[in-house]
């Protein structure tokens, strides 16, 4: 039975990192894709007898929204090996981060097509919702032209619960940086 195993990204052992790295280039053309460690991300793998099924990984935040600071946590680089798909590994893996998440919130944009999916592992979306990454300086929005993204999240803690209303309809500046643009 495959196991879910969670290491810092950093931390995470060679031969599983080479794994979730040939399954990223298969999934996603360029050079190999390491996130900005000030976001401290977790590497979630389902692993069956040393094989990467399907990976993912948490990345971490704070954001000032609607007059508060929140913890937040996102999703990244969510994968499942080609030859695994249709099995429900990427759900199993999607929920079980959505429950590990220690933060306020969870929050993170999808190509609309793939919402259903994450909504089946527990996600909801966040109508007319827009993730603003990049920084500052630099902003690099969900809406972007040429983007056909939705805002999914997991509210987490009690306070984010009661205050989801103020996460919908909303711009919330994310400002992850320019190494994760936006998540």
């Amino acid at each position: 039975m495959p196991g879910i195993v969670a290491y810092p990204e950093a931390e995470t052992p060679a031969g599983l990192r080479a794994q979730v790295a040939e399954l990223r280039r298969a999934a996603w053309s360029g050079p190999d894709f390491a996130h900005d460690p000030a976001l401290r991300p977790l590497s979630l793998l389902l692993v069956d007898q040393g094989a990467v099924l399907a990976a993912l990984d948490v990345l971490h935040k704070e954001l000032d929204h609607a007059g508060e600071r929140w913890a937040a946590a996102g999703l990244s680089t969510v994968v499942t090996h080609p030859e695994h798909r249709g099995r429900g590994h990427g759900s199993r893996l999607v929920a079980a981060a959505r429950e590990r998440i220690a933060a306020d919130l969870g929050i993170f944009t999808c190509d609309r097509p793939l919402a259903p999916f994450y909504t089946r592992a527990g996600w909801v979306e966040l109508p007319g919702t827009v993730l603003v990454g990049g920084t500052e300086a630099s902003p690099f929005p969900s809406d972007h032209p040429g983007f056909d993204k939705v805002t999914m999240a997991s509210f987490r803690s009690g306070r984010a619960i009661r205050r989801r209303r103020a996460f919908e309809h909303a711009r919330i500046l994310l400002y992850c940086g320019e190494i994760d643009r936006l998540w």
